[in-house]
């Protein structure tokens, strides 16, 4: 193997011109432009926003389809940039597109629970999406944590007419959570502790969390592919959307961190049929609606056995399980996004929202 010992004068001058342009996106490139997609809000509830995509481009489904977003980070990953946006390629699509923005928490937040979300959000956002576009039925997305949460919405609330659903790397069996379970073990993390102690979780120790998993390459590896790769504008334009968006961390609300951690990491309640929600046990078998559910291969966030999980669970007759090759996020962003992920959900709702 060739070190930096054995370059050539030529090389190490390409070698110096890819640190310099990596140094100068670090440090000088202004920060891209995000969530390009036109949209308006219709509806608010404290900090959250209900967004209605709008397009030249003929509605041609009857049935509308509303995002709901994790608790973590910024929605805008649906909506990163032109050409590489989920929400732009439904929209274009015919689909009429609303995504539910938790907005950003503030100390204030600290009570929020989950039962807030999906007995009071989540309901009051279904019924406006229906009003808004004269529908008699909806489709609902949710990603990561926000399907996770959908899926108890949707348990707890059959009187809702919710005719499909898309659950996209969203964990429902947390007995082999890996790492993850390892780090939030009851017994060395205190999470009464950690929530009583800071109200709200900085979205630097939910970052941190992550990067845990395989801390040299998250920690280490976008770097060493920001100088290798220097020289791609592509690349380039890639590495600054993505950095921006892991960068704009949220509080998470205590009371619901506590919840979230607990309750599935620590009791895996959810999958066991042991989750209460404001005094209702969540039922999953409830779940009657068409159901596609998508795990990514590489995902070391929400692997597919956590995902898949739900299958069994739920009544729903029409209901698909697939695995796709990407990683937690590369399902939602990039060049397998857009060729593999993006057709998939549409293929599939195209069949299911007329």
């Amino acid at each position: 193997m060739n070190t930096i010992l054995d370059y050539t004068p030529q090389e190490y001058k390409d070698m110096y011109q890819r640190v310099q342009r990596a140094t100068q996106v670090l440090t000088t490139d202004a920060e891209p432009e995000v969530a390009p997609t036109p949209k308006e809000v219709v509806w608010t509830r404290n900090k959250t926003k209900l967004y209605r995509y709008i397009s030249d481009h003929p509605k041609k489904h009857k049935v509308p389809l509303l995002f709901v977003y994790a608790l973590i980070n910024k929605p805008y990953i649906l909506d990163l940039t032109k050409g590489g946006s989920l929400i732009e390629f439904l929209v274009e699509r015919g689909f009429d597109v609303y995504l539910l923005d938790w907005g950003t928490p503030g100390y204030e937040d600290r009570n929020m629970k989950l039962d807030d979300y999906v007995m009071d959000y989540i309901p009051r956002a279904v019924r406006k999406v229906l009003r808004k576009s004269n529908a008699d039925e909806v489709s609902i997305l949710g990603y990561c944590m926000g399907g996770t949460i959908t899926s108890m919405f949707a348990a707890l609330h059959p009187e809702l007419p919710i005719r499909n659903l898309i659950f996209m790397t969203s964990p429902f069996d947390f007995e082999n959570s890996s790492t993850y379970g390892e780090m939030l073990d009851e017994r060395y993390f205190d999470i009464d502790k950690v929530v009583d102690t800071l109200g709200c979780i900085p979205p630097e120790m939910i970052d941190y969390g992550n990067k845990m998993i395989n801390p040299m390459g998250t920690n280490f590896g976008p770097f060493i592919s920001l100088v290798e790769r220097a020289d791609n504008e592509n690349f380039i334009k890639s590495f600054k959307l993505l950095q921006k968006w892991l960068n704009d961390g949220i509080l998470f609300p205590g009371e619901a961190y506590r919840q979230w951690i607990r309750d599935f990491y620590q009791k895996n309640k959810l999958i066991n049929g042991e989750m209460v929600i404001r005094g209702q046990k969540v039922n999953l078998e409830n779940i009657k609606a068409n159901v596609l559910n998508l795990a990514g291969k590489n995902d070391l966030i929400a692997p597919p056995h956590q995902v898949e999980a739900l299958m069994n669970a739920i009544s729903s007759e029409d209901k698909e399980f697939k695995v796709l090759p990407v990683g937690h996020t590369s399902i939602t962003y990039g060049s397998q996004a857009t060729k593999i992920t993006y057709p998939t959900i549409a293929e599939w709702l195209v069949k299911r929202s007329n």
